[in-house]
């Protein structure tokens, strides 16, 4: 590890010397041509470099039409000429090797340029883009007035479970991110989290199923959710208002604004939601030993959730000089939970008769804060994307949760035949985490792209759950519930990319790696534990244009899943006195090589075949109670492998002018090994397919329209047997000069419900899952300011936060 650290080391202050070398400097000049009703004295002219689109400098044209960029590097550019934000001439690009004249520029009138630029630039729902699978959330009437989490459970290749788990062609322990960075919770909180999360603010959703080096090693695949940024200057923003109602009600709000100059660029978010929901799930449960028959509850579980989340983003961009920027980024998330339940559970004997039932009613306040700060420093020593970028990161996530459970036990007259057993939780948890990270980047005269960077975290997580025994009537403490577990954690990194284009081939190679150190520490019965372990991470890329019409690309990664901080915890989470959810402290991280190869058919048809195996496939299961064998578990276990086929394809239709029609298509076959509380799995095979159609409408005069249907097949998962999913999006829409308003109808035949059955060796269960998937939202978006803005940044902790359970651990 230390030497090649040291390798690593040296070959970035090698490149960052070898770079600052390259000092030839150049002039670029031009001349816009006089138009009757445009000055040039009022136009601005920018400079990019062509290979990654920065903008290099900004000059403002003289009254003769004449500009000129000096002290320029050699290189490839493109300019642009603006008038008040409108965009009057984009120019195609050319190499510079010395002193440059651009042709005379022939501007465009500012109204025609713009709708072309409308025409031109139309997002399709789904499209590909440098191995990425993208869905344009803002070109979908039907995401009016949805959530994060709703625009996942409808996303292509998608799947989540009844338990809120992500997957993504078929493969679990996703990563899931906000703007690059990775989201502050795991399973159901996660979910939560995603709840509050309005569709209006986020711009699209990148689906990464290979990701390379120089991304964090952690998770089998990434699904980057990015926000809405302005790219304009000014004043300028946006305001979104979304209300509807399923069974009941939900609403959504957000309100962005960016003021730009040249040198400084201030930006703020803030979103509120409000939205009530259900979740309604009936058991069939059935317990077993030694193949006999023991007993059995048929149970009704009703939970209505009521979430308030409030997020909020403020930055500032500093730019010094043509070579030095600086940044600042914070976040803060204010969540408040506050679920109530029933659970009606019927109790039979080994006969299988009715011999007692019992009632259990709980509620929780469950609040979550959490607080992010992100500096940046980014040197760009030439124009050719030669660059020096760097960020520290620092991150505490508080949590609260107060969680009360009544259970009433009753005789077949309804009578109760014991005493009420009366149950009050507290938990109290932080987590803060700390991060740098550094990354080089510098292009070679042969054109070899180098990259390469350093990264170092340390988190700690500290969480506190007592809970008490109020059934007497005082309290008393039940140790055997109660429990405080800290756990510690640094993860070094680095890594080193090489890649080339020549002729009709593109090439990437990349090699990642990250040590991890852990410190777990179980205060209540005294248990400790501790592990460091160091691993390669290659990665690689290889781009063949056969023809005008036809490329390939292969795809390679390793990739490795550490245990979520929740999924660690071993605390106890009671549903009843029958179920409870319970962390694994001593859960192994999993590994995972993928390989994918995608032709692509006249740049719009992609086909992908791939294969991944996964070794330790960390997997969430509803198992028998080692400590109570009439209740049940929910945990995670470590499989030995997993291993996945899959075949996924991307088909867009033009069926008329006014009809587009986009497709996909994807077909897994997992295979599944391992033994869990004395069930084996023996490399069972599954196959299981999923479909989603979005179709659009163009009406006219600013109206369009848009249905969407999803179809999943069953499939097993491990233990678990899915049953078939079908469901259907209806969307209208109406666009203004400056607002939007959409009238969108999700799940319209109330079919997006989860079937499934559970199997152990002495445990059986059905389950049926209902939430408010069906529901009416309209919304109405106003847009104001104009101009154009550079992008905006997100920070460098990017594996930690992905891992911190109810925002804490």
């Amino acid at each position: 590890m230390k030497s090649i650290l040291i390798f690593i080391g040296l070959f970035w202050l090698n490149g960052y010397q070898s770079a600052f070398a390259q000092n030839e400097k150049i002039s670029i000049t031009g001349q816009l041509k006089k138009t009757a009703t445009i000055s040039p004295e009022n136009l601005l002219v920018y400079l990019y470099a062509k290979e990654n689109e920065q903008l290099i400098k900004t000059e403002a044209a003289e009254q003769t039409g004449k500009f000129v960029f000096e002290n320029i590097a050699p290189g490839t550019y493109y300019v642009t000429v603006e008038e008040n934000g409108k965009i009057l001439h984009n120019s195609a690009s050319f190499n510079a090797t010395s002193d440059y004249a651009i042709p005379e520029i022939e501007l465009a009138n500012p109204s025609e340029n713009l709708k072309e630029v409308v025409i031109t630039k139309a997002k399709k729902f789904i499209e590909r883009q440098d191995g990425k699978m993208i869905m344009n959330v803002d070109s979908s009437i039907g995401s009016s007035g949805s959530t994060a989490f709703e625009l996942l459970e409808k996303a292509p290749s998608v799947a989540i479970d009844n338990n809120d788990n992500i997957s993504l062609r078929g493969k679990s322990g996703i990563q899931i991110q906000i703007d690059g960075k990775p989201t502050q919770m795991s399973g159901s909180n996660l979910a939560d989290y995603l709840r509050g999360i309005p569709a209006e603010s986020i711009d699209k959703i990148e689906f990464i199923t290979n990701p390379g080096s120089k991304y964090d090693a952690a998770g089998t695949a990434i699904i980057n959710i990015k926000m809405k940024k302005s790219k304009r200057k000014g004043t300028n923003g946006s305001i979104s208002l979304s209300n509807g109602s399923g069974r009941y009600f939900k609403n959504g709000n957000n309100v962005s604004l960016n003021h730009r100059t040249e040198k400084w660029n201030v930006f703020g978010n803030y979103g509120f939601a409000y939205r009530e929901g259900f979740n309604d799930l009936k058991l069939d449960r059935k317990f077993y030993e030694d193949n006999v028959f023991t007993g059995a509850y048929d149970q009704t579980n009703f939970l209505k959730m009521q979430l308030k989340n409030h997020t909020g983003r403020f930055g500032i961009d500093y730019l010094a000089n043509e070579k030095h920027s600086f940044s600042l980024l914070a976040n803060v998330v204010n969540n408040k939970f506050n679920p109530t339940g029933s659970n009606v559970s019927d109790v039979y004997d080994n006969t299988n008769s009715l011999v007692s039932s019992f009632e259990t009613k709980n509620k929780a306040n469950n609040q979550w804060e959490n607080y992010a700060v992100n500096l940046n420093h980014k040197v760009k020593i030439d124009s050719l994307g030669t660059e020096l970028n760097t960020d520290f990161d620092w991150a505490n996530y508080g949590n609260r949760n107060d969680q009360d459970f009544t259970t009433r036990y009753y005789d077949l007259d309804g009578v109760e035949f014991q005493n009420p057993y009366i149950l009050e939780g507290n938990i109290k948890g932080e987590l803060n985490v700390i991060g740098l990270k550094t990354d080089f980047t510098t292009t070679f005269r042969n054109k070899v792209k180098l990259e390469s960077g350093l990264k170092s975290t340390y988190v700690k997580s500290d969480n506190e759950l007592t809970f008490y025994d109020w059934s007497s009537g005082s309290p008393v403490l039940d140790e055997t519930k109660s429990n405080h577990f800290i756990y510690k954690e640094n993860i070094n990194a680095a890594y080193l990319i090489a890649s080339k284009e020549f002729g009709k081939w593109k090439t990437n190679l990349g090699l990642r790696i990250e040590n991890t150190n852990i410190d777990g520490e179980q205060r209540v019965g005294d248990q400790s534990f501790k592990n460091s372990y160091t691993q390669l991470f290659p990665s690689a890329f290889v781009g063949y244009t056969v023809s005008e019409n036809h490329s390939l690309e292969f795809n390679y990664s390793r990739r490795i899943t550490r245990p979520s901080y929740d999924q660690l915890n071993p605390f106890k989470f009671f549903l009843d006195p029958t179920t409870y959810e319970e962390g694994n402290p001593y859960l192994s991280p999993q590994t995972t090589n993928s390989f994918e190869l995608t032709h692509v058919l006249n740049k719009k048809i992609y086909t992908t075949l791939s294969y991944s195996q996964t070794t330790n496939n960390i997997t969430q299961v509803i198992m028998p109670s080692e400590d109570n064998n009439q209740a049940t578990v929910q945990t995670n276990k470590n499989l030995n492998t997993v291993t996945t086929w899959g075949l996924n394809t991307i088909i867009p239709f033009e069926i008329t002018k006014w009809w587009t029609n986009n497709n996909t298509l994807n077909f897994n076959l997992n295979s599944f090994s391992g033994n869990v509380s004395g069930t084996a799995l023996n490399s069972q095979s599954n196959f299981a397919y999923d479909f989603n159609t979005t179709n659009n409408f163009k009406f006219g005069n600013g109206f369009s329209g848009e249905l969407s249907a999803n179809y999943r097949s069953s499939q097993i998962y491990a233990f678990l047997d899915l049953k078939p999913v079908w469901f259907l999006n209806l969307g209208v829409q109406k666009k203004f000069e400056k607002a939007t308003l959409r009238l969108a109808v999700n799940d319209l035949f109330f079919t997006n419900n989860i079937r499934a059955s559970n199997t152990f060796t002495n445990y059986t269960e059905r389950f049926a899952v209902s939430r408010d998937s069906r529901n009416v939202m309209l919304t109405f978006t106003y847009n104001f300011g104009n101009g154009n803005s550079q992008p905006r940044r997100t920070g460098g902790a990017e594996d930690i936060k992905q891992r911190a359970g109810n925002g804490n651990g």
